[in-house]
């Protein structure tokens, strides 16, 4: 058997039974859940949602579709993209991701996790940013169900070499334009999660890799070969 065949035989392997370790679930389920606060935090506040939200709205108001499938949808496409682009077969843990915060999201709000929380609802927003933040942090360094445009955005780092911040900001922007020209809802909250949630997360892993001591398997330091398993 060839070397390319070899390679291609393991890669696949690992596509089927990929192997984390302990301390990469336990990260990417904390940052699930802290990502899942934050949401609900945004939606306490009712100041605008996130970016994805007025790009689904955006479409609903043209399609007969749902939230879910309006949602899903862009993530697939991000996938397929992100899987054109490395040669590499689809990943599904993406959608893990998406489902699982959203249900965590939807407990979140039926038991009012944070709706007694002594907060306006300016404060109320900035404490969703920065749990947002900090939970997208988390996901991307366990290495696990990175978020779909979160992959591309990495793909793009290792590709022109910009960092990580930019092209994350690029591509939210893109969805919240897009969404808001569709007729999206659009506030000041929308505004916010787009600039300061992107701007804080790779701050936040350069942080855990500093005084935790926190490996990042999602994006690499310069120089180091990324190495993101397929699942």
């Amino acid at each position: 058997m060839s070397e390319n065949a070899t390679r291609k035989q393991h890669w696949v392997a690992a596509w089927l039974k990929p192997t984390y370790s302990a301390n990469q679930y336990g990260v990417y389920f904390l940052g699930c859940l802290i990502f899942s606060l934050g949401a609900c935090f945004f939606i306490q506040a009712n100041l605008g949602t996130d970016p994805l939200d007025v790009f689904a709205l955006g479409v609903l108001n043209h399609l007969p579709l749902t939230i879910g499938i309006a949602q899903g949808g862009f993530a697939a496409l991000m996938l397929l993209i992100w899987a054109l682009w490395n040669k590499k077969l689809p990943i599904v843990s993406p959608f893990f991701t998406f489902f699982f915060c959203g249900t965590l999201i939807d407990l979140g709000r039926h038991y009012a996790v944070v709706a007694e929380v002594p907060l306006s609802p300016y404060p109320m927003m900035l404490s969703g940013v920065l749990f947002c933040a900090y939970g997208s942090s988390l996901i991307i360094m366990s290495g696990i169900g990175i978020r779909a445009m979160d992959l591309l955005a990495i793909t793009m780092v290792y590709k022109w070499k910009l960092p990580f911040w930019v092209w994350k900001t690029m591509l939210e922007v893109s969805l919240f334009v897009s969404g808001y020209l569709m007729g999206g809802p659009v506030g000041v909250g929308s505004v916010c999660f787009v600039v300061f949630v992107n701007l804080f997360i790779q701050p936040l892993m350069v942080l855990n890799a500093k005084t935790l001591n926190m490996k990042n398997h999602g994006l690499h330091a310069p120089g180091e070969t990324a190495g993101l398993q397929p699942v």
